[in-house]
């Protein structure tokens, strides 16, 4: 047996958050709360590029630092999603297909880029709307989660999809590159989102819009009719003005906690090697937000 105090002890794991305004994320609870479920000791770290003046710009030098200190794995989000992944030493195949990276493991010093965004959403999503009629379906924002999620979409049986961003170059690009792996015609691009809704079944929001950051709505709010439902990937606030306006003309809705619980499920799996309980990760993420619900 050791004589060296804490040599049987497991080794702790650093973790972090790459993004801007990202102070109110409950990623790091969820994330250190089931290690203790399963007596791993973790310690996530928020690196928020508003709290400390930096900028995109700034990536290479920080993945530096991160591999120096000793990382062992960190996610990424706004606006970094996509930016990062040339500054990686590979990518899993789901991150290659989306265009987007969310989570980044350190690998015997080569970081690796991976993607949960679209699993993520895909696993809460169907536990909202089970029953979502997916024939014709509007996804608002082609940036790095749009892009995941448009990928995921597809492949969980939608069967037309409507891209819109004020980005026409990027959205019809990313338009492109899904029908040429989901199937030619099955995806096409927009910068009207009046259009687009028209005779639409589901509506996801994958923009920023919504955040306590960045509040109000993505969209005009009569073009919400209850003939649609309503996803949501913005999860602090839970309660989106898009989602309140969208049960307000009574469309079924799915929040951004489903996503948030999702992803998180898929990264602690990838970082740690064990099996992440769900449910239980989405208990405490309900009752974080109850909690911060009755402190505000």
């Amino acid at each position: 047996m050791s004589t060296v105090p804490g040599a049987d002890a497991p080794r702790k794991l650093l973790l972090g958050l790459i993004g801007r305004g990202i102070q109110k994320s409950m990623t790091p609870a969820m994330q250190e709360q089931e290690a203790r479920e399963q007596g791993l000791r973790l310690h996530y770290q928020l690196i928020d590029l508003d709290a400390t003046g930096a900028g995109v710009d700034d990536l290479p030098v920080l993945l530096k630092a991160m591999r120096i200190i000793g990382f062992a794995g960190f996610n990424v989000t706004y606006p970094c999603k996509q930016a990062i992944i040339p500054l990686l030493d590979d990518l899993s195949v789901e991150a290659r297909a989306m265009g987007a990276v969310n989570t980044v493991v350190n690998r015997d010093g080569k970081l690796v880029g991976h993607n949960t965004d679209g699993s993520g959403w895909a696993w809460g999503f169907q536990r909202a709307l089970p029953q979502a009629d997916l024939s014709n379906v509007v996804l608002l924002g082609a940036g790095g989660a749009g892009s995941a999620i448009a990928d995921a979409a597809l492949r969980i049986g939608v069967q037309r999809l409507t891209l819109v961003d004020l980005d026409a170059v990027r959205t019809q690009a990313l338009a492109d590159k899904l029908n040429e792996q989901h199937g030619d015609g099955r995806v096409s691009a927009s910068t009207d989102i009046a259009a687009a809704l028209d005779g639409a079944t589901g509506l996801i929001h994958a923009t920023p819009t919504g955040m306590d950051k960045s509040p109000g709505l993505p969209l005009p709010e009569e073009l919400l009719r209850p003939s649609f439902w309503v996803s949501e990937i913005v999860y602090f606030p839970l309660e989106t003005a898009l989602l309140k306006a969208a049960r307000a003309r009574g469309c079924p809705t799915s929040d951004g906690g489903g996503m948030a619980v999702g992803q998180a499920v898929g990264a602690f799996e990838l970082f740690t090697g064990h099996k992440a309980d769900a449910a239980r990760i989405d208990t405490h993420f309900r009752s974080m937000v109850a909690a911060k619900g009755a402190t505000a």
